[in-house]
């Protein structure tokens, strides 16, 4: 029988408050250890909690993004443990009543179908600290800045199917809460990251088998990386006849391997109560729709408009309307051409290839939306060709040319990339190039006239060649061809 794969993910995603979700501490990243945890991070005596108000808002503005249920009473919750760096013994989260209650996200798959996973709840908390290894020699040091950092806990239904499936609605939940703005997302810096439930059955069981919790995977390769090992690794043991143990698990993306961090054969007892330090919260509609209509365009609305509004396929309009800052550098760019499906293959294209060699964010992209634009609009009007304009574009991205508007035209100028469009010009070279070529002509004038076809590009490179790249191709391919033609008949 056929193995079958189901996965569950927990999203873990600090929100982008400027205080801690109940205190005033400051959540910026970056700062000297332990300098950013209070009195009431600590719960040190005498301390009582202040909900802020900015983190329940953009929970429900989440909620509202996914279609979601909004608990208009929620209630915070102790979540009773020990761990070293959870200096309380307990975190303040929500277990009965969830600010988010039940949605759905809609996910794009590599073959053009949708798939619809459902978002089980959303429900606020308060981050742990950091434990740091790290140059310790054995002993672990402990910062305390991270403590009660809001956090929006995601839950899936175990919807998923397939590792590609998981990332995918992963980068779909990202895109949703970097778009809402309520999230940098920055996977590097623990803005956003995942736990993996994994487990498998024979195809066509109802009944879930024992599943295993993969933790803290903090980008989406190492997602996939995980997820595909954890598959292998239970389907070995249950077609050599064993038992899946189920447990808590750790993925090093480094050096892919992954181990056991310990088992969970029996669900733990947090010894859930509700907080006795803060009261139930509660929000009725007006609140809600004040919310909705703060809400910007979403991914899926944008996708649907890009399809409409610029005649994109499913696939680029997918691609480009899923962060706001490709979004905005997209529609910026094609407003300078005039050309939505020039703009997408260059943003998809050789933009994308250099931003990802060098790590590199669209927003801290070197090349601005307008300078591209300009640059695209320079192809547009036959004054350069695509090889030229990559010559541009790389001079673009080093700086050159300045970083105002011109910038493209200014480097096409001191390159001397011009196209040649003149034809006398571009007849004279062809001339010069078949008159060196005979062997090259005289097969070309024995060849059937179905196989001429391919032979031209020896030819087009010679006047590619003699041009310095800066010869049309379009014109140049319709004059070499009546010339070969000619000597034909």
């Amino acid at each position: 029988m056929e193995w079958e794969t189901v996965i569950g993910l927990e999203i873990h995603c600090q929100l982008a408050t400027d205080s801690k979700i109940f205190s005033g501490a400051s959540t910026a990243f970056g700062a000297e250890p332990n300098t950013q945890a209070c009195a009431v991070d600590l719960a040190l005596p005498g301390t009582l909690p202040v909900f802020n108000d900015n983190a329940l808002k953009m929970a429900v503005k989440f909620g509202l993004a996914i279609d979601a249920q909004i608990g208009k009473k929620s209630v915070f919750a102790r979540k009773n443990y020990f761990y070293p760096d959870l200096p309380k013994g307990y975190q303040t989260s929500q277990m009965d009543d969830p600010i988010v209650g039940i949605g759905h996200v809609d996910i794009q798959l590599k073959d053009g179908t949708t798939k619809r996973v459902g978002v089980t709840r959303a429900h606020l908390e308060e981050d742990a600290g950091k434990s740091l290894h790290e140059d310790y020699h054995g002993m672990t040091g402990i910062d305390l800045n991270r403590a009660g950092t809001p956090l929006l806990e995601i839950v899936s239904e175990p919807d998923m199917r397939s590792a590609e499936e998981a990332v995918a609605y992963a980068k779909k939940i990202h895109s949703i809460v970097t778009n809402l703005g309520i999230s940098d997302g920055d996977m590097s810096q623990g803005s956003f990251r995942c736990d993996v439930n994994v487990s498998l059955r024979y195809k066509g069981e109802e009944e879930f088998g024992t599943r295993t919790e993969t933790k803290n995977l903090n980008s989406f390769k190492f997602m996939e990386d995980a997820i595909k090992l954890e598959v292998e690794r239970q389907m070995d043991i249950l077609e050599d006849g064993g038992e899946i143990t189920q447990e808590t698990r750790l993925y090093n993306g480094d050096t892919k391997v992954a181990r056991s961090m310990r088992s969970k054969e029996e669900a733990n007892d947090y010894r859930y109560f509700p907080c006795p330090d803060l009261l139930p919260v509660m929000i009725d509609d007006d609140f809600i729709d004040a919310i909705r209509a703060t809400l910007p365009e979403l991914p899926d609305a944008r996708h649907q408009r890009f399809m409409e509004q610029y005649g994109l396929s499913d696939y680029d309009a997918g691609v480009l309307s899923g962060y706001s800052d490709t979004a905005a550098y997209f529609e910026t760019a094609t407003e300078q051409c005039d050309d939505a499906k020039l703009a997408a293959n260059w943003v998809m294209g050789e933009l994308s290839k250099h931003l990802n060699s060098n790590s590199l964010e669209i927003a801290d992209s070197p090349v601005s939306a307008e300078q591209l634009g300009q640059l695209l609009a320079r192809i547009k009007d036959d004054t350069i060709n695509g090889k030229a304009a990559k010559q541009v574009f790389e001079a673009l991205w080093k700086g050159e040319g300045g970083n105002g508007e011109g910038a493209a035209d200014a480097i096409i100028e001191a390159k001397g990339l011009k196209q040649v469009t003149d034809s006398g010009a571009i007849e004279a070279m062809i001339d010069e190039v078949i008159a060196a070529a005979t062997p090259q002509v005289e097969q070309y004038k024995a060849a059937e006239p179905e196989k001429r076809g391919k032979m031209l590009g020896f030819f087009m490179g010679k006047v590619m060649q003699a041009s310095k790249g800066t010869a049309n191709p379009g014109q140049v391919n319709k004059l070499l061809k009546t010339k070969l033609d000619a000597l034909c008949d």
